[in-house]
């Protein structure tokens, strides 16, 4: 296991400066990319109608935002742009599945979202302005949080592990918003790497609220990434 303190910028993607990409391999640490909504906004519209399937399209005509509608086009044009240079293919060929579900019984495609074959393994994440796609040759989980106000805090801390939300009630007033944005980007991009999403339960794992993160659960990383003022971030990775 391995656990790393932080992950300092990711790659930007510039569609500029793109040339094919080797796959990561399952040893090692996770690629993760960064794209910048406000600056690519008008890249990945002028992309979308060529790039996107139909399903991408409608979810993306659904939002009644403009910066969540900016941010998830964005986040899917840069995914396939990606994932067609890892796999040598164009765009708009690649063919994005969900996994079968990790729930003992259920056996529908509710899980991680992937590739046929499992060439390479993906997760994305995407908030208003902000997007961060990871790339492993392992099952991989990322996530981006606004850090939440005091309001929000109180309200959704009582929702972690009983041990975080310890922790949270032992901090200053101030210092458990950020607290919480850590532990729940954390989580998040556990569940993600899981393939159950927020149907495990928010309490069910412990991820820790510290700066430095815990030991993750067995055969699995766990590292922060360092996020923009505001913002917490993390990448959780299966250990071959």
């Amino acid at each position: 296991m391995i656990v790393a303190p932080s992950l300092s910028v990711p790659l930007e993607l510039d569609p500029e400066q793109l040339s094919p990409l080797a796959r990561p391999g399952a040893s090692e640490s996770p690629v993760v990319w960064s794209v910048d909504v406000t600056r690519r906004a008008p890249w990945a519209a002028r992309l979308a109608a060529d790039t996107l399937d139909d399903e991408e399209r409608e979810r993306a005509a659904a939002f009644r935002c403009q910066a969540d509608r900016d941010a998830y086009v964005a986040a899917h044009v840069g995914l396939r742009m990606l994932l067609g240079l890892y796999l040598g293919m164009s765009p708009d060929r690649v063919r994005i599945i969900r996994q079968p579900c990790p729930n003992p019984g259920c056996g529908e495609p509710h899980g991680r979202p992937g590739v046929r074959g499992d060439e390479i393994h993906f997760s994305l994440s995407h908030t208003r302005g902000l997007v961060l796609l990871a790339f492993a040759g392992s099952p991989v989980g990322v996530d981006i949080e606004k850090i939440p106000d005091a309001e929000v805090t109180a309200m959704l801390g009582p929702l972690l592990h009983p041990r975080e939300t310890a922790e949270l009630g032992a901090l200053r007033p101030t210092e458990r918003p950020p607290a919480f944005g850590r532990a729940w980007a954390r989580k998040e991009a556990y569940l993600k790497a899981l393939g159950t999403g927020l149907s495990r339960g928010t309490a069910a794992d412990y991820l820790g609220t510290a700066p430095t993160p815990p030991q993750p659960p067995s055969g699995w990383s766990l590292t922060d990434i360092v996020a923009p003022d505001g913002y917490a971030a993390a990448v959780v990775h299966q250990q071959p």
